[in-house]
């Protein structure tokens, strides 16, 4: 039996923030600080981890919790909790809002990100535009990590009149790329590219706009990559029948 003590899961929701642009449909990605424990100088999503606090009541608009719950292969609590989650994050790392825009939001988006003004209070009575947000993958981190997390993929549409802006100081940098650009700079050295960031660049790639991508059809099924590269070797994951190679990092 190993004597390494078992490396604990946590929840997190990622955001593919999209917009349609001159030249089609583009995300917004955020430049991770190099000194980060996780993804450190990396170029991603924004998000982060579920807190209890995104489990409180909160009126969403759209899909039921069901809808949810059968769309991101977990339990409605769960569910109901990632949704939150997703936009909550995004609040905290660029400003956007997934619901009615007052004022003083961004004012409060400190004490938000500090826990000393829960996301249920800033929204108040306002629901939250979860018609805005749809499924797109479920990632576990594979064993022998030193961090796993079980993350929650799901794709945001930003609301008309909205910008994001650099609010983290997890962040250094942050862009709206067309998918297939984003790609294409990390393999001109300017990005570099976690296997699951390339893996949703490419299939957005596909996507012309954001009607598209926001009727596409996405039950999630979670997976659980398995790293088939060696050390010092271009990253390189394995995820069900498709392989998938980072952009710019190495196996550790």
């Amino acid at each position: 039996m190993s004597d390494t003590p078992a490396v604990p899961i946590r929840t997190a929701a990622t955001v593919i923030l999209v917009r349609d642009g001159a030249e089609g449909l583009e995300v917004f990605l955020l430049g991770r600080v190099p000194g980060m424990a996780f993804a450190g100088g990396a170029t991603a999503f924004p998000g982060g981890g579920v807190d209890p606090g995104d489990s409180a009541v909160i009126t969403l608009t759209g899909p039921d919790d069901a809808w949810w719950a059968d769309h991101l292969d977990a339990d409605e609590t769960l569910a109901r909790s990632v949704v939150v989650a997703a936009a909550r994050e995004l609040f905290e790392e660029t400003g956007v809002l997934l619901a009615q825009v007052r004022p003083k939001d961004v004012e409060h988006l400190e004490d938000v990100a500090a826990h000393r003004l829960s996301f249920a209070q800033l929204l108040d009575d306002r629901a939250l535009r979860a018609d805005l947000l749809r499924p797109w993958a479920r990632w576990v981190t594979p064993p022998g990590q030193t961090r796993r997390y079980d993350t929650f993929f799901l794709l945001a549409a930003s609301p008309e009149g909205q910008h994001p802006r650099l609010l983290t100081t997890e962040a250094h940098a942050g862009s709206w790329y067309p998918p297939a650009e984003a790609l294409a700079a990390g393999h001109r050295g300017e990005l570099a590219l976690l296997p699951p960031t390339v893996a949703m660049l490419e299939e957005l790639a596909e996507v012309p706009s954001v009607e598209d991508a926001l009727v596409l059809e996405r039950r999630v099924h979670t997976v659980s990559p398995e790293i088939i590269s060696a050390a010092g070797e271009p990253l390189r994951i394995r995820v069900g029948d498709r392989e998938v190679e980072a952009i710019g990092v190495r196996t550790p």
